[in-house]
């Protein structure tokens, strides 16, 4: 399919800088396919009363770590300021990263983090360029390694905004709190699932009242999620692979779930890219651990997900398609034109949508 099929103008005011407070007081757009109320604007405190007893929420447990990390290169007596975020650990030492600015990088360069004052207590945090690729990417090994290094980078680290956001205005300590759901326990993703961050206590307990449960799986989300489709065609797109697990107790919670015939619903695109990796044909969920790398575009048939809670995403991305093969292209252009025209705010601390399947005639979008 051409990319440019998922292409749509947003205005920049409708990029949120700050996530509602409280969380659940975000707005949410329910998309009803074939419904006479299509569209309907609710709050995502909303959500009990638009689920059913018995249904299951899937959330993502994952763990945003403070991924960009502010250094100086020296190199026979000249310096320069570089700043890389990491996105991939390679080995207990080594970490895949992205630099800026990466021209002033060579393999073989020290970079020395926390230069700023803010030294952790270990000492300073060293590393070495030791390789150099495309589009900035490096791969840095550090003095420090495993468990130590975690704690120099959770003590030196500043939590990886989208750059949509960070392009206007500079990450702070609130946002260690504001970019981290309430689901947060397994570390490993340097961007957050953000669909889990309108939650609350109150909301959970609201649900529980309501006969709604609610299970974890784990996948430790990658820079790559959210990036746009640089190619013509969506053939042309090779997604990054991240790495997840589904429990052998979540299935099977889940899977009795489906048989007494109630719902799932993934909370954002990450628990549901996850479930579709780990469904048989037949939609049987199965214990999984290991990479993923699905790609979900029109066309798709899903096998786990009956509804999906999800944020508003970036035009030509990945997960924009991934909507639209969910509730229907030209019904999720409807949706967001809707969104943009009544004041949504979109994106990572954005509103949010109630997605519900699309019907048979969305298979000719």
């Amino acid at each position: 399919m051409q990319t440019s099929l998922f292409d749509f103008d947003l205005p920049p005011e409708r990029i949120a800088l700050r996530p509602a407070s409280p969380r659940d007081r975000a707005r949410m757009l329910v998309v009803r396919p074939g419904a006479s109320d299509e569209l309907e604007d609710r709050t995502v405190r909303d959500l009990p009363e638009l689920l059913a007893p018995g249904d299951a929420l899937v959330v993502n447990d994952t763990k945003v770590i403070p991924a960009r990390l502010e250094g100086e290169r020296v190199r026979d007596g000249a310096s320069a300021n570089i700043e890389a975020t990491l996105i991939e650990r390679i080995g207990p030492e080594r970490w895949r990263a992205l630099a800026k600015p990466a021209k002033r990088l060579q393999p073989g360069d020290r970079i020395r983090f926390g230069h700023e004052g803010r030294v952790c207590l270990l000492g300073a945090l060293d590393a070495t360029v030791e390789e150099k690729g495309e589009g900035g990417e490096i791969v840095l090994r550090f003095d420090f390694h495993g468990a130590v290094l975690d704690e120099a980078v959770d003590a030196l680290g500043h939590m990886p905004l989208p750059p949509y956001i960070a392009a206007r205005r500079q990450g702070d300590e609130r946002d260690r709190t504001d970019y981290q759901t309430i689901f947060a326990e397994h570390e490993g993703s340097v961007a957050a699932p953000t669909a889990g961050l309108h939650f609350t206590d109150e909301l959970i307990a609201r649900l529980a009242a309501r006969g709604v449960s609610v299970h974890r799986v784990t996948l430790h989300v990658g820079a790559g999620t959210f990036l746009p489709v640089k190619s013509d065609d969506t053939e042309g797109h090779k997604m990054h692979a991240e790495r997840g697990e589904v429990s052998a107790e979540t299935a099977k919670a889940l899977n009795e779930i489906r048989a007494k015939g109630d719902r799932i619903v993934p909370v954002g695109t990450t628990a549901l890219r996850l479930l579709e990796s780990a469904a048989a044909e037949d939609g049987t969920i199965r214990a999984f651990s290991g990479e993923t790398a699905i790609f979900i575009k029109p066309g798709y048939r899903f096998r786990a997900a009956s509804a999906l809670l999800t944020n508003f995403h970036l035009p030509r991305s990945t997960l924009f398609m991934l909507v639209a093969a969910f509730s229907g292209l030209d019904r999720m252009k409807r949706a967001y034109a809707h969104a943009i025209e009544t004041g949504y705010r979109f994106y990572s601390y954005g509103d949010a949508c109630l997605l519900f399947p699309g019907t048979q005639d969305d298979k000719h979008d």
